[in-house]
């Protein structure tokens, strides 16, 4: 008679050999996961959390973007900058802050400027964006798009996009009236390279040429 004794669980259930290798790998993880740091363990938690995330929490968005109906799934804490840029591919649309204080995100929503890296893409749901790839007509350059190219309104052009939303805006709202009044409504707008005379320039031909924007 074998005087091998059986293996007994913590919970007092016998197992029997055909099962010991099992329980033995059963242990040895358990054992590997408690003496696991906690920052590890975390980690693989949190990991997990987000692919679940990405599959669960995703929502449905339609909008009019430059004309086009787009109909997309996104996750609740995306915001309108990424999803231009990373789904529709509209590259045009800056990430320059990505806090709300260079303007470089700027975009129009209905017809109003917003800083697309503060918008959430569930914000805008059923209204109409227009990017600065919306604003010219084919080939045909949009007044202020050709203004800013006339009076070098631009040097290094990682503003210019949000710039020019900004100032397109800014006629429409009719605070283009003066000098100061555009310096002040146009502050929003970062321009690293000082190239803001220029802009100003730009701003008051269009908006002296009478030229709808």
């Amino acid at each position: 008679m074998s005087d091998k004794k059986p293996i007994i669980p913590p919970n007092g259930e016998g197992i029997s050999n055909g099962t010991r290798r099992d329980f033995i790998k059963q242990t040895t993880v358990l054992t590997a996961v408690a003496m696991a740091p906690g920052t590890v363990v975390k980690a693989a938690s949190d990991h997990i959390d987000e692919q679940i995330a990405a599959v669960f929490e995703k929502m449905p968005l339609k909008m009019e973007v430059n004309g086009k109906l787009q109909n997309l799934s996104v996750e609740p804490r995306s915001t309108l900058l990424d999803i231009l840029r990373e789904q529709l591919d509209l590259t045009g649309t800056k990430k320059g802050c990505d806090h709300g204080q260079c303007g470089a995100c700027t975009v129009h929503v209905d017809g109003h400027r917003v800083n697309s890296c503060l918008t959430l893409g569930v914000m805008v749901n059923g209204k109409k964006i227009t990017t600065i790839e919306g604003l010219a007509k084919g080939d045909e350059l949009h007044p202020m798009q050709e203004a800013f190219l006339k009076h070098d309104g631009f040097q290094c052009g990682y503003c210019t996009p949000g710039q020019i939303m900004s100032a397109v805006a800014c006629i429409r709202e009719g605070h283009a009236n003066s000098e100061g009044e555009i310096r002040e409504y146009m502050s929003g707008n970062i321009c690293r390279c000082g190239a803001y005379p220029n802009i100003v320039n730009a701003i008051q031909e269009v908006k002296a040429g009478g030229q709808t924007v």
